[in-house]
């Protein structure tokens, strides 16, 4: 799906969140938003899965205008907003219940989404049984498990620490090769940005507005990011961060 946001504007009681925020999205494309909290990053979001309507401007998803949710644009939330009296495999079957598909059937496909996430042997406990990173995996398989053409994700790992963070990163990508939905992504995290995103758009504080944009389609993925470290100060820089590079890392910089 393309995603097409035209001279957004975003008013909430007169204090403006969002202004004049123009970007298309391609089919297939996993764009980044990073910028200060409360900037409306999410509300963009929002916007995008038609749980918001723009103050001003217009929201397109191939050509057309959205005016309200749709399955095929699916929200993920930091909190895996799990039913707790559900076990695993009836929390990601109930995805497709929604849409109709049989029980049976439904369970079926959500056993194998649950292996998928590297959860096959979990399907029949509840949420508060396992941890919060496989929490996390289950609701990843909720997110994918109807197909969605695209996956609006507001900060899905904020809340892990950073080794079950990066592990669910490298689930998340494998997914996306798979499945091949656009996705555009919201995230405090700017290596998570740099390792996941093919575009990164760093916002100002609000009303949020692009300070810049950076392009990293064409670049290898792993989670070692040195190759990105001066991508990587700018990014921090424009968000006020600066970092200190030390006299070896300024050498070997240097000699790269």
């Amino acid at each position: 799906m393309k995603l097409s946001f035209k001279n957004i504007e975003k008013n909430f009681a007169g204090l403006q969140v969002i202004q004049n925020f123009s970007r298309e999205i391609q089919d297939g494309e996993l764009v980044a938003l990073v910028g200060p909290s409360g900037c409306g990053k999410s509300t963009l979001l929002h916007i995008a899965a038609g749980l918001e309507k723009p103050s001003k401007g217009e929201f397109l998803v191939d050509g057309k205008p959205v005016h309200g949710p749709d399955p095929e644009r699916t929200l993920m939330f930091q909190e895996n907003a799990l039913y707790p009296w559900l076990t695993l495999v009836q929390n990601v079957a109930l995805a497709l219940e929604f849409q109709k598909v049989d029980k049976q059937q439904a369970q079926h496909e959500a056993r194998g989404w649950l292996e998928k996430v590297n959860l096959k042997g979990f399907e029949d406990y509840y949420p508060h049984q396992i941890s919060g990173g496989m929490r996390q995996r289950a609701a990843l398989a909720r997110a994918f498990i109807s197909h969605p053409k695209t996956l609006l994700l507001d900060e899905p790992f904020g809340a892990l620490d950073a080794l079950t963070r990066m592990t669910l990163q490298d689930a998340l990508r494998q997914l996306i090769r798979e499945a091949g939905p656009t996705v555009l992504l919201v995230t405090h995290d700017v290596d998570e940005a740099l390792f996941l995103a093919d575009r990164i758009l760093v916002f100002s504080s609000r009303p949020a507005t692009v300070l810049k944009e950076f392009n990293l389609a064409h670049h290898e993925k792993t989670h070692d990011l040195s190759e990105f470290a001066a991508m990587r100060r700018e990014i921090l820089s424009l968000l006020g961060i600066h970092v200190e590079l030390d006299e070896t890392a300024l050498l070997e910089e240097i000699e790269a």
